[in-house]
């Protein structure tokens, strides 16, 4: 199955490869409007179009921290958009157990923030047998590293709890997004080999700087 991952949108409509599966691992709506009506008008315009449009048989996302509509006015998220949209929640694509969630530690007074032991409680209701993780937030030490700049020293800001969960479950591919700076992608070694992808499309400055990531699932 050919897969293609992108997270952290920010409203670009990057253009997309085809592909059997589109994951987006979230903060789709715009940086520059974070009001219920303007993300509202960008899911049902903008995004829907651009999902329609799209080159992909299946699209699964979650939601991000900047998605606050998801999560303070989730009745006004338009129906019948061409995605499978997860909350921990999984679906089955072509024999694929993905599953999905949008939480990260506490970051401000976003969307989707908890603390560690509560993430910890979320990972658990990851299946053992998802084969795909759809997140926002990284786990620690696998791109969520955040650089030294004026809010002190270089820090990491992934889950601890949510990489032990990993290594527990095995699954064969892990992408997320959140930390611009973090983008890259990583493998757990192991009898099962864990592929961990950063797919952020931004920069740090919110720029469009990086195209779709493209994996290969046999």
């Amino acid at each position: 199955m050919n897969v293609v991952a992108i997270a952290d949108q920010h409203g670009y409509l990057p253009d997309i490869p085809p592909c059997d599966l589109l994951l987006i691992a979230g903060d789709i709506c715009p940086v520059r409007n974070h009001t219920l009506a303007a993300q509202r008008n960008f899911l049902d315009g903008e995004l829907r179009r651009w999902l329609d449009a799209a080159p992909a048989k299946h699209v699964v996302a979650t939601w991000g921290n900047h998605d606050l509509i998801a999560q303070n006015a989730p009745q006004l998220v338009p129906r019948n958009l061409r995605w499978h949209m997860l909350v921990d929640q999984s679906v089955t694509i072509d024999g694929l157990h993905v599953w999905g969630s949008p939480w990260q530690p506490e970051f401000f007074d976003w969307a989707f923030n908890l603390t560690e032991p509560q993430l910890e409680r979320k990972w658990a209701m990851i299946p053992s047998d998802a084969d795909v993780l759809v997140l926002h937030g990284p786990p620690y030490g696998y791109g969520d590293l955040v650089p030294a700049g004026g809010r002190g020293a270089a820090h990491r800001t992934g889950s601890p709890s949510l990489l032990r969960r990993i290594e527990q479950v095995r699954p064969r591919l892990a992408v997320y997004g959140h930390i611009h700076e973090g983008r890259g992608r990583w493998v757990l070694e192991g009898q099962r080999p864990v592929v961990l992808a950063n797919v952020t499309v931004v920069d740090a400055h919110y720029r469009l700087a990086y195209p779709p990531m493209e994996f290969e699932l046999t």
